[in-house]
C-alpha cells in the first residue's frame, strides 16, 4: 500500500499559513484583494473586503472558537495590499491576516471573542455579516444552513439513538444534502425546523426515549406549512451540537460537563470547537482543513477520494474527523504527532502484514542469553510469572517469553538466567525494573481499651420476737377475748413451745417471722447491725436486724499490640492461653483438645497512591469465662472491618457500650405498702452497670528501617 504525505502547516499566533485546496472545475481568475474595512450596519458588524473583480459564488470558511477566528478561502485571488497583516480594533475583530500560496488565498480574521458569520457578494465586494452571540435564555434562530432547494422535498428517516457518555442523537434522513436548516432554543426546548421540506405521515408522531437515559425525554416532529418542525425535549443540564453528513442531518444532546472552562465540549472529545459549511469538497482537502489548525500531521493514502458534503455548527475537531472517518469508511492510526487516514480494509491488511513480519522474524531470529540480578523479589516467583506456571484465579497466567524462550532460576544468589530474543529480552529488563523495587513498610498499632464502672446498693431487714413466759409459769401471748391468747412465732415449733405443746426449745434463728435481709453482689456482702427490745424479766423479746451494702467500683484494661508489615502482606499477632477440654473420639475414648482465648491482631495494609492505608482488619479479644459441666466458656469481641485511614492517623474502628441497670423490691403483701412503717416489712436494691469496649488503629508508613517497640 502506498501513502501519500501531504503538507501540513502547523498553527501561529497572528496569521494561518495558505492551504492548497484542491477544487476541480473551476476556472481561475486574476483576481486581488484591494481593501479590507470593518463597519457597524443596523447595530452588527460588517467586515467588507474589496476585490479587484466581482466573485462568481460565495467563498467556504469555518471558524474556531478558540482562539476566535474566521477563516475564508479565496481561491484565484491574490494578496493586492502589500502586506500580510491589517489592524483594525474595532468592535469585535482585532485583527486580519492575509496568507497567499499559488493562485489561493486565505483571509484569517481574529475576533476578540467566538462569532458566527455570514457572508455576502455585493458588486466587487465580499461582506462578513458578524452574527451576535444569543444567549440561552434568548430564541434567536440559529441558521445551520441555508435552503438551497426550489420546492418542499420529504424526509426519509427519523431514528433515536444513545451516545457514547450518555448523550442523545437525533438522526434525519435528508431527501439531498440542499435541505435548510434552523436551529433554536425555546425555554426548555430544542426546535429544528427543515425549510422546504415534508414530513411522511408515518413520520408524524411523538417519540418517548426517556428509556434510553439520555438528556432527550421525547421527539415531537411535525408538518408546519412548508416546514418541518422537530420539537426536542430534553431535561437537566445540557448542551448540543449539530452537524450533517451528506444526506444525513444529527442533532446530539449531552450531559453538560462539571467544569464549563475545559476545552473538552463533547462526550470524549476534547478539541477545540469549529464550524465547517462545505458543499461536495473533497475528502482529502476536507481533512487537510482540519489538520490546518492542529497540532498533528497528516498523512493519506492514494486511496482516499470522494466527496462529501459537511456541515457542523460548534463541534470539536476531532469529533469533525471522527464524523469524516466514520461516513467515507475510514480509518486512523495515530503514531507520534502524526495521523495516518486510509480505509479500514487497507489499515487492517497492513496491521496483519505487520504482525506476520514481526512473527516471521521472532522464529527466525538468533537468541540469547542474558543474567538479571534481582535484590528484593524472589527469582523462583518472577521465574514462574515468565513462563506462566503462576495461576490466577484458579486460571493459568499468560506466558511473557517468546515460545523459544526459556528461563533458569537460581535461589542461592538471587538470579534469573533468561534465554530469548532480544525483543524479549528488553521487555524482561522493563518488568523487571518496575518489579524488583523495596515494598514500603507500614507499622500498624491497635489500642483495645475495655473500661467498666459498677455501683449497687441493698437495704433490707430481719424482724423476729419469742414469749418465753410459758415456760416460766405464766401466760404466755396476749389476750384477744373471753380468756383466748395469741401468740407470734417464727413457725410451729416457735409456737409449740410458747404454749408448751413442744417441750425441745427452738433455735434462735427460728424466732424469725420475717426475713428480708440486703444482698450482696461483686463478692462484697452487707453490713449488719441489730437491736433487741425485752421484758424486765427478760422472757419476752423483740428482735430486729437491719443489713445494707452500697458499692462503687471502676476499672479499665487496655491492650496494645502493634506489629510491622509489607505493604499488601498479612500480618498476625496474638497472646493468651489455651484452654484444655476432653472431647469423645469416634472410638468412644476421650481426648484432650485445646480451645484459644487470646489477643489477636491479624491485618492486611494496602499504601494508596496518595500515602494512605486501607486497612483489612480482624481483631480479637477473648478471655476465660466461667466453667461449665463441658469446660470453661470463652468471652469473645470480634471486630473485622475494612478501613481507609491517613497515615499516622487514627481512628476508631468498632465500640461495644453496655448498660445494665436492676432495681428489686422484696416487700411482704399489704404490709410493705404501709407508709414509713412498710420498710420494716420490705427490701430493696438497685444495680448499675457499666461495660464499654473500644478499638483503636494508627496506622504508619515507615520510610526507615524502624522497629516495634
Amino acid at each position: 500500500m502506498k501513502f501519500k504525505q501531504e503538507k501540513t502547516v502547523k498553527r501561529c499566533a497572528n496569521a494561518l499559513l495558505a492551504l492548497a485546496l484542491s477544487l476541480p472545475g473551476m476556472a481561475w481568475a486574476q483576481n486581488a484583494i484591494r481593501s479590507i474595512q470593518a463597519s457597524q450596519q443596523a447595530g452588527v458588524e460588517v467586515l467588507r473586503v474589496e476585490l479587484e473583480q466581482a466573485l462568481t459564488e460565495l467563498p467556504r470558511g469555518f471558524t474556531i472558537q478558540a482562539p476566535a477566528r474566521i477563516a475564508i478561502d479565496l481561491p484565484g485571488v491574490g494578496n493586492g495590499l502589500g502586506r500580510n497583516s491589517i489592524d483594525i480594533n474595532q468592535g469585535n475583530v482585532r485583527s486580519a491576516a492575509i496568507a497567499t500560496s499559488g493562485e489561493r488565498t486565505r483571509l484569517v480574521v481574529n475576533l476578540r471573542q467566538a462569532s458566527n458569520y455570514r457572508a455576502e457578494i455585493q458588486g466587487n465586494a465580499l461582506l462578513l455579516v458578524l452574527e451576535p452571540s444569543v444567549s440561552v435564555a434568548q430564541t434567536a434562530p440559529e441558521h445551520f444552513a441555508p435552503s438551497q432547494n426550489n420546492q418542499p422535498l420529504p424526509l426519509n428517516e427519523l431514528d433515536f439513538r444513545r451516545g457514547a457518555n450518555g448523550s442523545g442523537r437525533v438522526v434525519v434522513g435528508l431527501a439531498n444534502n440542499q435541505v435548510g436548516v434552523d436551529i433554536q432554543q425555546q425555554g426548555q426546548y430544542l426546535v429544528v425546523e427543515f425549510l422546504k421540506s415534508s414530513l411522511p405521515v408515518a413520520l408524524r408522531k411523538r417519540l418517548d426515549v426517556t428509556d434510553f437515559g439520555t438528556p432527550v425525554q421525547a421527539i415531537t416532529a411535525s408538518q408546519i406549512g412548508d416546514k418541518v418542525r422537530l420539537v426536542v425535549d430534553p431535561k437537566g443540564d445540557w448542551e448540543h451540537s449539530a452537524y450533517q453528513s451528506d444526506n444525513q442531518f444529527v442533532l446530539e444532546v449531552r450531559p453538560l460537563r462539571a467544569d464549563p472552562n475545559k476545552l473538552t465540549q463533547g462526550p470524549g472529545f476534547a478539541g477545540e470547537k469549529v464550524s465547517f459549511n462545505f458543499q461536495s469538497i473533497e475528502v482529502r482537502a476536507l481533512l487537510q482543513v482540519i489538520a490546518d489548525f492542529t497540532q498533528f500531521n497528516v498523512v493519506t493514502s492514494d486511496t482516499v477520494t470522494g466527496s462529501i458534503t459537511l456541515r457542523l455548527k460548534d463541534v470539536p475537531w476531532d469529533q469533525a474527523l471522527d464524523i469524516i472517518l466514520q461516513a467515507k469508511g475510514l480509518g486512523v492510526r495515530k503514531s507520534g504527532n502524526v495521523l495516518w487516514i486510509a480505509p479500514k480494509d487497507e489499515l487492517a491488511a497492513k496491521e496483519k502484514l505487520d504482525l506476520e513480519a514481526k512473527a516471521a522474524v521472532a522464529q527466525l531470529e538468533p537468541t540469547r542469553t542474558q543474567a538479571f540480578q534481582l535484590n528484593y523479589t524472589k527469582s523462583e516467583e518472577v521465574a514462574k510469572g515468565l513462563t506462566g506456571a503462576n495461576t490466577v484465579g484458579g486460571d493459568k497466567a499468560a506466558r511473557i517469553l517468546s515460545p523459544r524462550g526459556s528461563v533458569i532460576f537460581e535461589s542461592r544468589t538471587n538470579q534469573l538466567f533468561i534465554t530469548d530474543i532480544p525483543a524479549k529480552l528488553e521487555e524482561v529488563q522493563a518488568l523487571i525494573q518496575r518489579i524488583d523495587v523495596p515494598v514500603r513498610q507500614v507499622l500498624i498499632e491497635a489500642r483495645i481499651v475495655e473500661a467498666d464502672d459498677k455501683f449497687g446498693r441493698s437495704l433490707g431487714i430481719k424482724l423476729g420476737g419469742a414469749d418465753l413466759r410459758g415456760t416460766a409459769g405464766g401466760i404466755p401471748g396476749y389476750s384477744v377475748s373471753n380468756n383466748n391468747y395469741l401468740s407470734f412465732g417464727g413457725n410451729y415449733d416457735t409456737s409449740g413451745y410458747q404454749t408448751g405443746q413442744i417441750t425441745s426449745r427452738p433455735t434462735f434463728n427460728q424466732t424469725q417471722f420475717l426475713n428480708l435481709p440486703a444482698a450482696g453482689f461483686n463478692g462484697v456482702s452487707p453490713a449488719n447491725i441489730a437491736a433487741t427490745l425485752f421484758s424486765a424479766t427478760a422472757n419476752r423479746f423483740l428482735n430486729l436486724e437491719l443489713s445494707a451494702l452500697e458499692a462503687d467500683g471502676k476499672g479499665k484494661i487496655v491492650s496494645s499490640p502493634r506489629v510491622i508489615t509489607a505493604d499488601q502482606v498479612k500480618a498476625l499477632i496474638e497472646q493468651g492461653e489455651e484452654i484444655p477440654y476432653q472431647q469423645a473420639t469416634s472410638s468412644g475414648a476421650t481426648s484432650v483438645s485445646f480451645k484459644k482465648a487470646v489477643l489477636k491482631l491479624e491485618v492486611t495494609p494496602q499504601i494508596t497512591p496518595e500515602g494512605n492505608v486501607i486497612l483489612d482488619v480482624d481483631v480479637n479479644k477473648d478471655s476465660r469465662g466461667v466453667l461449665t459441666p463441658a469446660g470453661f466458656a470463652i468471652n469473645n469481641k470480634h471486630v473485622k472491618t475494612q478501613v481507609l485511614v491517613e497515615n499516622g492517623g487514627t481512628v476508631v474502628i468498632g465500640g461495644i457500650f453496655t448498660l445494665e441497670e436492676v432495681d428489686t423490691i422484696n416487700k411482704v403483701p399489704v404490709l410493705g405498702d404501709i407508709p414509713f412503717a412498710g420498710v420494716l416489712f420490705r427490701n430493696k436494691s438497685r444495680i448499675a452497670n457499666k461495660t464499654e469496649l473500644l478499638i483503636f488503629l494508627t496506622p504508619k508508613v515507615v520510610s526507615d528501617r524502624v522497629g516495634v517497640r
